[in-house]
């Protein structure tokens, strides 16, 4: 990284060997520190150098300890927030299997070897259903370019076929006001607008290919019905968690009250709960109605939807079909 001519840099050389070999549980003596200055770079080095150059990175806020020897006490992230990074980026199927890898070693340049021993077995660990798009990244550059600029971008969108490989979902591309891009239950979308439709679309940031940023303007989100104050994105995701689109509506149902972890999963806390009986609750919620038929199917023993009746005439003719394919 640094020069290894010139002892001017020996104390960012110093900084390195303690980033990647110290650790509370494995302290440098001056002699390691010049031992590995001199394998590492080629450079030769007396104690008192060490020394005085360890205080000088104390001077600059760097947090050596020297006790017993030195280690680095104080990193840009700790263990733990790198292995969450780290299995997150390898349980997400929003980028190519390569993509997560790349990502975990840059990652892994925050830490030490010590750290990189533990998590070694992770790499094989990969979920399987990562994306076969390679353009993802790029495709993220481009939208957050687009969107930072207010322009309107074009893509390719992308379905699997029976071949089991990703194909142009129609022959001409879409063309779209990009809006936020946004992370749900472990897929990465994007939130935006298209001339077809009045309400707001969502797209498979790992389903787009071959984005351009056109040179006309978004349309502004609090020109489209339903978002004149903008778009709160917390309230959003609670309404849309199965990310369909179409406006919310009012709902009330019937529950047990030992449901409450799963209601609290999908739909946060903005909702209200009225005690019935002695372990039954009456629970109203805003959903998009989409996206609360298909957590209705899933949950439909344990519920009984109370409004509004196109709601309950809906799941009634569900269960009817799933009936008769049954029976």
């Amino acid at each position: 990284m640094y020069g290894t001519g010139t002892k001017k840099m020996l104390n960012m050389l110093i900084l390195d060997i303690l980033r990647e070999y110290s650790d509370s549980e494995h302290r440098l003596l001056q002699q390691d520190i010049i031992d590995l200055l001199k394998s590492n770079y080629g450079m030769d080095c007396e104690r008192r150098a060490v020394k005085n150059n360890i205080v000088s990175l104390q001077e600059m806020g760097y947090d050596i300890v020297a006790k017993q020897g030195y280690y680095l006490n104080t990193r840009d992230f700790t263990d733990a927030e790198l292995r969450l990074l780290i299995d997150s980026i390898f349980t997400s199927g929003a980028i190519s299997d390569k993509d997560a890898h790349s990502l975990v070693k840059k990652l892994e340049r925050y830490t030490n070897k010590y750290f990189k021993a533990h998590i070694s077995h992770i790499h094989s660990t990969s979920s399987g259903k990562n994306t076969d798009n390679p353009m993802v990244m790029d495709s993220i550059a481009i939208i957050d370019e687009a969107i930072s600029k207010g322009g309107q971008i074009s893509f390719s969108y992308l379905q699997y076929g029976i071949d089991f490989k990703l194909h142009p979902k129609r022959s001409h591309k879409y063309i779209v006001s990009p809006y936020q891009m946004i992370s749900n239950r472990g897929k990465y979308y994007l939130i935006a607008k298209t001339e077809e439709y009045e309400n707001l679309s969502h797209y498979r940031l790992d389903r787009i290919a071959n984005v351009e940023i056109l040179k006309d303007k978004n349309k502004p989100i609090k020109s489209i019905h339903g978002y004149e104050r903008g778009l709160n994105l917390k309230d959003y995701l609670a309404e849309h968690f199965y990310m369909y689109s179409g406006e919310s509506i009012h709902i009330k149902l019937k529950a047990h009250e030992n449901l409450m972890d799963n209601l609290v999963d999908s739909f946060g806390k903005d909702f209200r709960v009225v005690p019935e009986g002695e372990d039954e609750i009456i629970v109203s919620l805003k959903c998009n109605p989409d996206t609360f038929f298909y957590w209705a199917m899933q949950y439909g023993l344990n519920i009984e939807v109370l409004e509004p009746e196109s709601m309950r005439k809906r799941i009634q003719s569900a269960c009817k079909e799933i009936e008769k394919k049954y029976c």
